[in-house]
């Protein structure tokens, strides 16, 4: 669906929470005005609110991204870049790397993997490159709603990507998926694997979900104050 078709079939608010997957009100930016937000808009005020926002469809929609799904990323990362190390295929950047998918849409996968031949010199990236991502991993957080989701694989798929992991922290599984509603849900037991896009990469859920800190978390609250 085109921008201006997509804008023209909005005329109440309820029309536009609808369009953007009936997320919460308080995600969606005002200023700008829905459908008039730039690239530009993006980057300023992400540097002024410090807030993440993707762009969809010229409207500013806040990222959600809690310490839990922060944290999972993070983890998920480090458990990859091994695999990264014996296999450079290409590059992996976080919920902060934007992907101008087409006109007036922007998106921030918590992960994103890009294979090195589509990836520009380093002198040649613009501040929001034209990238799609070949593998975009959503960790979803509260506020994230199932339409939202199926918008945004949606939008990933029809832009060239191959691979979408969703990640849910609470029940501790990963949905596969290869197309936006072909999908494989996987849980603790299951090994996730990268298909033909990350031939040989494997990672059992158990080590991704795994409790870490062990003993160690929380003993900064149990001490007893000084004096």
């Amino acid at each position: 669906m085109s921008t201006a078709v997509a804008r023209s079939r909005i005329t109440t608010v309820g029309d536009l929470i609808e369009s953007l997957g009936d997320i919460p009100l308080d995600r969606v930016r005002l200023d700008p005005p829905p459908g008039q937000a730039t690239e530009a808009d993006l980057l300023r005020l992400s540097t002024a609110d410090g807030r993440l926002y993707e762009l969809v469809d010229g409207t500013l929609v806040e990222k959600p991204m809690g310490w839990k799904e922060a944290s999972l990323a993070t983890w998920l990362a480090r458990l990859f870049h091994p695999y990264l190390s014996d296999n450079d295929l290409g590059e992996l950047v976080g919920a902060d790397g934007t992907h101008h998918l087409r006109q007036d849409h922007i998106c921030l996968p918590d992960l994103a993997f890009v294979l090195w031949e589509n990836v520009p010199p380093d002198d040649e990236l613009a501040p929001i490159p034209d990238l799609t991502p070949d593998l975009a991993v959503e960790i979803l957080s509260p506020s994230n709603t199932l339409k939202e989701m199926a918008r945004k694989r949606t939008e990933y798929f029809r832009a060239g990507t191959s691979l979408v992991w969703q990640v849910n922290p609470e029940k501790k599984t990963v949905e596969v998926f290869t197309s936006p509603t072909r999908s494989k849900l996987l849980g603790v037991g299951d090994t996730l694997d990268g298909g033909s896009l990350l031939p040989g990469f494997c990672l059992p859920l158990s080590v991704l979900f795994a409790p870490r800190g062990g003993k160690k978390r929380g003993t900064a609250r149990r001490r007893k104050p000084k004096g």
